[in-house]
């Protein structure tokens, strides 16, 4: 729900406090930087501690109030006009909780596997991906519904975020609050005496024992296992690189796209009421991609036992695509909802099927390393499109954001041909 309200309002907020529309990415740069730093480190220490708290749930808990800090605040950062620019206040806002999500997120995701066993864990990472996906229709819609549906105002002067915003952000950081504590006094944490007790545990700690005692481990392997990478991690990596620029672009540029191609606005409109109205639809917009893909992840599995896990994601990736490209052309706000359902579908395959292919093309005692250098090729796309963005919008685009969005739909498209190029070792009905 917190990554949600980010997505969908982080642009609109400091296109509020400032920030010219070619200078949206550069700001947005935080998000793919802190998942690089932040992200490895956490999983490092998180794996190595054990303390009266348990082993993950300090983390989240400790990300999950940082959090919630940045929820309040980033929307409110002209109250600390005194000291700072808005625009700064805001942008710092932006960083804290970038950093902080990312260190709630990673322990989360360890506590699946820490807690389930190997059969339960598809289900367990199921439900994980729902969950977030109905979590971000919550805050996605929130804007929208404060105000359509309960009469809170979405209107302001310049330089001042509406009510509706800060109010969403508000709720976003009480919700993700309760619900971190709800996980924390409920969810029981196996100590290292118990994990290794379970079935293969300890012959699974044995043999990492074994290959330490061979090869002591550095930083310097991580080069050297990037250059070792397996032929079908090469050949996703691409995939992986047209995916991300793509849906970086969309969620920085959506906002101001929508503002001047759906509602005739300037682009250096940034506080009248139609432009908080086409805020609060592009929250709509992005619940209805998440609440599609949360669906469509349950029907992937079934999708690739017919088609095999190549043709699903290419077709998913070419629907979405398509659906990016269509905003152009349809003729009202309305009709976007169409284009955002392709996005859904999309957005669902992003977050599984190149996992799926890549694990049958990893040892199983490099899953992390690879895993964590897998990390690179999201994150480095969205830096680069964090760093050219701005001035293609300027520049190339004159200003006007909805090519942005052109190119991200083309560079879904490019993604699906390039899958067609990779091999995918264990896959039952490619081979």
């Amino acid at each position: 729900m917190g990554f949600a309200l980010q997505n969908a309002n982080a642009s609109r907020i400091l296109q509020i406090f400032g920030a010219d529309v070619d200078e949206l990415s550069w700001f947005w740069i935080i998000a793919p930087l802190m998942g690089l730093i932040v992200q490895p480190i956490i999983g490092h220490y998180s794996d190595k501690t054990w303390g009266r708290f348990g082993r993950r749930k300090p983390y989240f808990l400790t990300g999950a109030l940082l959090a919630s800090i940045g929820l309040i605040l980033m929307p409110q950062a002209d109250i600390f006009i005194a000291f700072l620019p808005a625009l700064w206040v805001g942008a710092g806002m932006l960083m804290i909780m970038d950093a902080s999500f990312n260190i709630a997120m990673e322990p989360f995701r360890a506590l699946v596997g820490d807690n389930l066993r190997t059969d339960q864990r598809t289900l367990g990472f199921s439900v994980q991906t729902a969950l977030i996906g109905f979590g971000a229709v919550v805050g996605s819609w929130l804007p929208y519904a404060l105000t359509n549906w309960f009469g809170v105002s979405n209107r302001t002067v310049e330089g001042e975020v509406p009510f509706n915003l800060i109010l969403s952000f508000i709720i976003g950081a009480v919700i993700l609050i309760i619900s971190i504590l709800v996980t924390v006094l409920s969810t029981k944490e196996y100590s290292p005496e118990e994990l290794a007790s379970f079935e293969d545990e300890q012959a699974h700690t044995d043999a990492l024992k074994k290959d330490g005692e061979e090869h002591k481990s550095s930083l310097f392997d991580i080069f050297d296992d990037f250059k070792k990478m397996p032929v079908t991690m090469r050949q996703l990596s691409w995939v992986q690189f047209f995916s991300w620029f793509g849906l970086f672009g969309m969620w920085v540029f959506a906002t101001p796209a929508i503002a001047q191609h759906m509602y005739g606005l300037a682009y250096t409109d940034s506080s009248s009421s139609l432009y908080q109205d086409a805020g609060d639809w592009v929250g709509v917009l992005f619940g209805v991609y998440n609440l599609v893909s949360a669906f469509y992840a349950f029907a992937l599995p079934y999708i690739a036992k017919k088609l095999g896990r190549k043709r699903t994601h290419a077709t998913s990736l070419i629907i979405g695509g398509l659906g990016l490209l269509s905003i152009y052309i349809m003729p009202d706000k309305n009709w976007l909802i169409l284009s955002m359902i392709g996005v859904g579908i999309a957005w669902s395959s992003i977050l599984a099927m190149p996992y799926a292919i890549l694990a049958g093309s990893i040892s199983p005692k490099k899953m992390g390393v690879y895993m964590g250098i897998f990390n690179f090729f999201i994150v480095i796309p969205q830096i680069i499109n964090a760093l050219i963005g701005g001035p293609l919008v300027k520049y190339a685009y004159d200003n006007h954001a909805i090519f942005a969005l052109m190119v991200s739909g083309a560079s879904f498209l490019i993604a699906a041909a390039l899958v067609y190029k990779v091999k995918d070792v264990d896959d039952v009905v490619q081979n």
